[in-house]
């Protein structure tokens, strides 16, 4: 039987395109036959899942993603065929995350539970949705980025009010009010100014006055001692006068006292002679005679000395009478 070169053109070509699907499929780790271990996983949100990603455990790929179809027409449920590599003791209880990877293609990362009873081809293992890296920073910005929204209103809120505070006349107050702060500012750096001159003027004064206090320091470091002596003396001095009997000093000032004080009664009373020379009249008055009688008689002996003394050889006797008071010129006496 003759064949045709057309038909084994064709024939070629068939077995080519057949071994080219068989070989991409391999390459992704897809085969034509449903064949080795499978376990089905169903996510609301596959996250860009694809045909051949990866699936791990513990970091280590098990398998890779056979197949993707959504099980209704809402496609509420997307079923994801998981295949590996060989039969895992994979516990019933484990769960598949999807991960994202913001460089690279997501994957599928089993997490292993603790169960004992290991899963058989065919099971459905359980899924959790975890947000990934990115979808943290997302959901924490997303809070940060609405306290944002809500300060830049209340800022524009606050520049309205501005706005509408700072009318045409406020505006020129407040220009006026910088213009006059600007005024103080000019006068404030001239006082300093003439501070600071006034300052390098006094500076002599400044300097000769701590020269004098640096002088007086010097003396009194030098007379240390004596200091040191005077005060020992002082100190002395409150010893001894702390050790004097003050209090019975003024024991005796007040006993004296006491004594003088009964001398002054006793002359103030007139039982005494002193208080009767003091106080009787009658005394003074015969005393004042006596004086007053001494007076004349002293005045008759002075201007009548015959009369006492008859000392005379060619004269003769003196026959006047005595006086009867004292002459102008003698002591007057005082009148009652």
């Amino acid at each position: 039987m003759n064949i045709s070169n057309e038909t084994k053109v064709g024939a070629l070509t068939a077995i080519a395109i057949t071994l080219l699907i068989l070989g991409y499929n391999f390459i992704r780790g897809k085969t034509l036959f449903k064949t080795g271990h499978y376990i089905f996983a169903k996510y609301k949100d596959t996250k860009q899942i694809m045909v051949s990603n990866p699936v791990y455990v513990n970091g280590f790929q098990v398998g890779a993603v056979f197949e993707i179809e959504n099980t209704d027409k809402n496609l509420s449920d997307i079923l994801v065929t998981i295949k590996l590599k060989d039969y895992y003791m994979i516990p019933d209880n484990s769960v598949a995350v999807i991960r994202e990877s913001m460089l690279g293609t997501p994957s599928i990362d089993i997490k292993l539970g603790t169960s004992a009873k290991g899963m058989l081809t065919g099971d459905t293992i359980a899924t959790v949705s975890e947000p990934g890296m990115l979808g943290e920073v997302t959901s924490k910005i997303e809070p940060v980025a609405d306290q944002l929204k809500q300060t830049l209103k209340s800022l524009d809120a606050v520049l309205k009010n501005i706005n509408g505070v700072f009318d045409p006349t406020t505006k020129g107050n407040l220009q006026t009010v910088i213009a006059n702060m600007n005024s103080t500012t000019a006068s404030l750096l001239g006082s300093s100014a003439s501070i600071e001159k006034m300052l390098n003027e006094q500076s002599g004064s400044i300097t000769q006055s701590l020269n004098n206090v640096n002088s007086f320091t010097k003396n009194l470091s030098a007379n240390n001692e004596k200091l040191s002596k005077t005060m020992s003396n002082i100190e002395k001095t409150s010893e001894q006068f702390s050790e004097a009997d003050i209090k019975g000093s003024i024991t005796q000032f007040k006993s004296a006292i006491e004594k003088l004080n009964n001398v002054l009664t006793k002359v103030d009373s007139k039982d005494g002679s002193l208080g009767k020379l003091l106080n009787d009249k009658t005394l003074y008055d015969n005393l004042n005679n006596s004086v007053h009688s001494a007076n004349i008689l002293l005045d008759d002996l002075r201007v009548h000395p015959k009369r006492y003394v008859n000392i005379s050889v060619f004269g003769k006797k003196d026959k006047s009478g005595p006086l009867m008071a004292p002459i102008s010129d003698s002591t007057k006496i005082p009148q009652q």
